[in-house]
């Protein structure tokens, strides 16, 4: 458990330190920043949850989604704490501090800051975060390992 838990509290303070130096020193008052032909610094703020999905939600939106990511975190680290496989715990101090470097943002602000901007010709990719990085390699983490190490269970039923 200690190992996800120190992941968690890397990924929130590296989360926060990286939109505090966007926000006061890279952006500053600029909305956009090229970096390259596929890849933009910009100032984004998303009210909603992943891709800006129900960025209209208003301030019972921003409080109805802080108690969802309340919720669900809580239920991550139930699981890290019983969790015994270390990639496991990594993946999952991965997401639980994404979240909460994201709730930190929606507390503050009623938004999160999201400042990576991917875009090939006119099309972008919403634009994110670190913490929306690690929520999603985490994620990929515990799908693939449960694709490569099936559980017991799992490996009964297919006999």
């Amino acid at each position: 458990m200690l190992l996800g838990i120190v992941i968690a509290v890397m990924v929130i303070v590296l989360d926060q330190l990286s939109k505090f130096l966007m926000l006061t020193f890279v952006l500053n008052e600029q909305s956009v920043i090229i970096i390259m032909p596929f890849f933009n610094l910009v100032h984004a703020w998303n009210t909603g949850v992943s891709f800006s999905l129900f960025n209209n939600g208003g301030v019972i939106g921003t409080l109805l989604l802080c108690l969802i990511v309340i919720v669900i975190v809580a239920i991550l680290l139930r699981w890290l704490y019983k969790e015994k496989t270390k990639l496991i715990q990594i993946a999952l101090g991965m997401i639980i501090g994404g979240a909460v470097g994201n709730l930190i943002d929606r507390i503050r602000f009623g938004a999160v800051f999201d400042f990576l901007d991917f875009y090939i010709d006119a099309y972008h990719w919403p634009a994110f975060n670190l913490a929306d990085s690690c929520i999603c390699i985490g994620a990929v983490m515990i799908i693939l390992h449960s694709m490569i190490y099936p559980t017991k269970k799992q490996i009964k039923e297919q006999k």
